[in-house]
């Protein structure tokens, strides 16, 4: 069996994590292994909550899993919330001169490693905080087993702008770091088999940048907003050198429309954008299709509606992106499953766009987009084929005696050979209204029933060229399982994982995935689906958009919708849960659990205590003065555990019913006095003491 890792990272915004975890990963790429990445962040550039996890393998992964080996602590915050999560056998890190780990809240079989900062850094000058990261990096490198000489390497080359004092400064702390874990603390034991295999790692949008690059892409104009940006800023970065130029517009409408201008001038031309800006580009993608204007359109989804969460991932885009403009045109949706795919998917993109003359929507989302991983450098290539579709260079004799030029002849593809603007003899008129072959408007006083029906149907049936094209979707896994598992884009992986969980429970358990989401392969996926026994759509929305969608275009209705929708991806443990919950019968319980109770806590903790205080302990009873059950949560003082008072939260609404501050006579008490005074309700047990339980 392959060895595999997961290391959790957990600290504030500027607190490192992002570089901390770059060296890890790029460590790890390396010395020959496999990683997923997933950042679990907020819209802060200081403070809040991050949780960076890190899983590495020796075999491909392209999901974070569902495990947890070591959490790497950079602050008391992350502590408290994240080492009941650590599993038998695993280790936390943190800096014990600043932070300090109840032995309560660490689950049986896991290591403390406090590393005493002041005393393994003296003699290396003045220290920044930040640079506690550098020797729990260190540490960490001894626990898992990896070659210290390579990080250093990754940390010359990461600060040699910044001078060799600055080098060996970091250096010499991670150094540390690692002889002090080495002489203390024996390590994990993994036995990694190294290939030393350089692989990139790289996030989805790079990869759909670098596709962009290698297909051929000549233009691309983009408005910052994430969780697209990071295709816009590697465009940026690298553009003369890629020959693309790149520009940045006012907002989303003009970029759309620039983007379309470019492709009507003749060049490949593509913008990417989230659902809000992917809103107002909505009727010029409209418009490309009425004047069959070739453009690709990137659609980064993030959490909705309006603004939504910018930081966390959805897959709730779907419905905009059919319904993309007012009236029926042709037009391609693709959703890329990992970012391999993307790559792939990009060129492909651009090669259905110039050859069908329409737009393409590519729709990916935050955790596809913006989280790393490793792919093999042999995947990809520059050297890819490039379709630019049907041209006219000059006049034909025919063209000549008919009127000249005909932009939108009635072909029975549907596809009329292009003419670059401004060539001679080729000069036509490209409205927004409908049109006769030659571009003459059938809007006002030439409106033409009988061409605007012919000329309807002429752009239609371009659909029929682009499915012929597309591969059907095929069933993977056992045939005749138990359960098929469904999906489109990003959810490919956690599925496939989610599968193989079922199969060693004894439950046997298939995928069928879909790349492509329009043109639809309705008659394939009917002929598939009808001899499923069980069949269940897998996908991060709250009303399964993909699940209609499926319907409409086949006839078949699933079994049954599994759904996430609060900003976090699945986890092919929670997939695996709640499909055995529903081959059971039971219904999905909606209620507040544990762990959510415990994030509220924090929630009000952060927001109204100033981080003064953590949760001991929770109690879920009975609440009829509010309606509902209820969850008693008992917060103490960070520093000293002094009792600070309850918190009530709603198990059914999760509504805050309040905050019932300790009394003044409980202050020097026993925390579990104020269960006993407070409102009258019983005393829990400690959350210290309960099992570990897994935010899945």
């Amino acid at each position: 069996m392959a060895t595999e890792i997961t290391v959790g990272i957990a600290g504030a915004a500027g607190d490192g994590l992002d570089r901390t975890g770059d060296t890890l990963a790029r460590t790890a790429a390396r010395l020959g292994l496999h990683l997923y990445t997933y950042n679990s962040y907020q819209s802060l550039i200081r403070g809040g909550h991050t949780w960076l996890r890190l899983r590495l393998s020796e075999e491909k992964v392209d999901n974070h899993g569902d495990h947890l080996t070591v959490l790497v602590s950079l602050n008391q915050d992350g502590i408290e919330r994240h080492a009941r999560e650590v599993e038998r056998g695993g280790v936390i890190i943190f800096n014990s001169a600043r932070f300090s780990c109840d032995p309560a809240l660490v689950p049986e079989g896991v290591a403390l490693v406090p590393l005493p900062m002041p005393e393994l850094t003296a003699g290396l000058g003045k220290i920044q905080p930040v640079m506690q990261n550098t020797a729990a990096l260190g540490a960490l490198l001894h626990l898992i087993g990896f070659d210290l000489e390579v990080t250093a390497e990754i940390l010359h080359e990461t600060f040699k702008k910044k001078g060799q004092e600055i080098i060996d400064q970091n250096i010499g702390i991670l150094r540390a770091g690692h002889q002090h874990a080495a002489g203390k603390f024996p390590a994990l034991g993994h036995p990694w088999k190294f290939s030393r295999k350089r692989r990139p790692v790289v996030t989805g949008n790079h990869m759909i940048a670098l596709g962009a690059v290698a297909g051929g892409c000549k233009f691309y104009s983009a408005y910052p907003m994430s969780p697209a940006s990071g295709i816009l800023h590697w465009l940026a970065a690298h553009s003369e050198k890629v020959g693309v130029l790149v520009k940045q517009a006012e907002d989303e409408l003009a970029v759309m429309n620039l983007a379309i201008g470019a492709g009507h001038a003749g060049v490949r031309s593509m913008c990417a954008t989230s659902g809000g800006g992917f809103a107002l580009m909505s009727e010029a993608i409209g418009m490309a299709g009425m004047i069959e204007t070739p453009v690709v359109v990137v659609n980064v989804q993030r959490g909705g509606p309006s603004t939504g969460l910018p930081t966390k991932t959805e897959q709730g885009d779907l419905n905009q992106a059919i319904g993309a403009s007012q009236g029926d045109f042709p037009r391609v949706i693709v959703a890329p499953r990992d970012a391999t795919d993307c790559f792939h998917t990009t060129v492909e993109a651009f090669n259905l766009a110039e050859t069908f003359q329409l737009p393409v929507i590519m729709i990916s989302d935050l955790l596809l987009g913006e989280h790393r991983s490793t792919v093999d450098p042999e995947a990809i290539s520059g050297q890819v084929s490039i379709e630019r579709g049907e041209w006219v260079e000059a006049l034909s004799p025919d063209d000549a005696q008919n009127g000249g030029y005909k932009r939108y002849a009635l072909t029975p593809s549907g596809i009329s050979p292009r003419a670059r603007p401004g060539r001679e003899g080729l000069i036509y008129v490209s409205g927004t209204d409908d049109h006769d072959e030659h571009g003459i408007l059938i809007s006002d006083e030439h409106t033409n029933p009988a061409i605007r029906r012919k000329m309807h149907e002429k752009r239609m049936r371009k659909i029929d060229g682009v499915r012929a094209r597309l591969q059907p979707p095929v069933l993977e896994g056992r045939a005749g399982a138990e359960v098929t598992l469904i999906g489109w884009g990003s959810t490919w992986s956690v599925i496939h994982e989610a599968a193989e969980q079922l199969n060693r429970a004894g439950i046997t358990a298939n995928q069928l995935h879909f790349k492509y989401v329009h043109p639809f392969h309705g008659t394939e996926a009917s002929a598939i689906l009808k001899n499923c026994k069980r069949t269940i759509v897998v996908e991060n929305t709250f009303s399964g958009h993909f699940a209609r969608h499926l319907r409409a275009e086949s006839g078949f209705t699933v079994d049954h919708v599994l759904t996430r929708y609060d900003g976090e991806p699945f986890e092919p443990a929670y997939i695996a849960e709640r499909v055995k919950t529903l081959l059971a019968g039971k219904a999905v319980d909606l209620e507040v659990q544990e762990h959510e109770a415990m994030e509220m806590a924090y929630h009000h903790i952060r927001i109204h205590m100033q981080d003064r205080a953590r949760p001991r302990r929770l109690r879920k009873m009975p609440g009829a003065a509010y309606g509902e059950d209820v969850w008693a949560v008992e917060l103490v003082n960070r520093t000293d555990a002094r009792p600070e008072g309850m918190l009530v939260i709603g198990a059914t609404t999760g509504a805050g019913y309040g905050w019932h501050q300790a009394a003044p006579s409980l202050l020097g008490e026993t925390s579990s006095a104020i269960f006993e005074s407070s409102v009258g309700l019983p005393t829990g047990a400690d959350l210290e003491s309960a099992p570990a339980r897994r935010a899945h």
